[in-house]
């Protein structure tokens, strides 16, 4: 939603639900000009928030898509897009909780959306149109990069961009921590691994940045980098890497089995 509206949303059109009051006053407080709607003072907000509305985003916890998909079913326009993004609910789970013929779109995001430097992917429903999914697409572009894949691939993109910004910050923090082991003030090395990780990160949001060929460029023949990369190698970690995302994807399979 904040990058929704600093990308030129109007808030005036932004209706949010939450649970606490203390919540929605907060969210109003930060995006001014949206309103909130907090459950424990209006229990019908959801259905309050998807009357009318061209497209209803769904951002709770996948254990809880099912239900809210039925509740808001009555309120919904046959034309209004319901948007997932959360993980491991198939399109097809969806659809069975919604009026049939309702357009869904089943959709990850990433946390750096925060930022606009998201990554979102977007899936079609079999009732969405060509319209409705450029239409998600237009509203996600405000926060950063869409790509538009079929749904059997959405846990492999999960496992990559929607859990990677996890796998950047367990880099630095292994980085903060070699560093003290090395024998670097505990607050320096932190700082150290921070601003390196967000460095290389601007530096591969560089038009055409090809990660290999930036790694390349840093390694000298006999130096120190080459040693280290050399030692990553060694021990395995590009598999290691591979098993964690092989394992995330796996995971999100189970977790859309448990929930069917």
């Amino acid at each position: 939603m904040g990058g929704m509206i600093a990308g030129g949303a109007d808030p005036a059109d932004i209706v949010a639900t939450v649970r606490r009051a203390e919540r929605a006053a907060e969210l109003a407080e930060r995006h001014h000009g949206i309103t909130a709607i907090a459950g424990e003072e209006e229990p019908e907000n959801n259905t309050q928030a998807a009357t009318g509305a061209a497209v209803v985003v769904l951002g709770v916890k996948p254990v809880g898509i099912a239900d809210l998909a039925r509740e808001i079913s009555g309120a919904l326009a046959p034309d209004t897009i319901v948007v997932s993004v959360a993980a491991a609910v198939s399109l097809e789970q969806l659809e069975a909780a919604l009026p049939e013929g309702q357009p869904v779109i089943r959709s990850m995001p990433n946390t750096p959306a925060k930022l606009g430097r998201g990554v979102v992917s977007v899936s079609a429903g079999k009732h969405c149109s060509a319209g409705q999914l450029q239409q998600a697409k237009d509203i996600f572009a405000a926060v950063g990069t869409v790509v538009e894949i079929p749904e059997e691939q959405v846990d492999a993109l999960s496992a990559i961009s929607g859990s990677g910004p996890a796998y950047a910050f367990y880099l630095a923090e292994a980085m903060a921590a070699a560093g003290v082991e090395l024998g670097l003030d505990a607050d320096l090395s932190l700082l150290l691994a921070r601003e390196t990780v967000a460095g290389a990160g601007l530096m591969l949001a560089e038009p055409g940045a090809d990660p290999a060929a930036l790694r390349k460029a840093v390694t000298s023949p006999n130096g120190t980098t080459e040693r280290a990369i050399a030692t990553f190698d060694e021990r395995g970690l590009p598999a290691i890497i591979a098993a964690g995302a092989r394992a995330a994807s796996e995971r999100a399979a189970e977790i859309t089995k448990q929930l069917g």
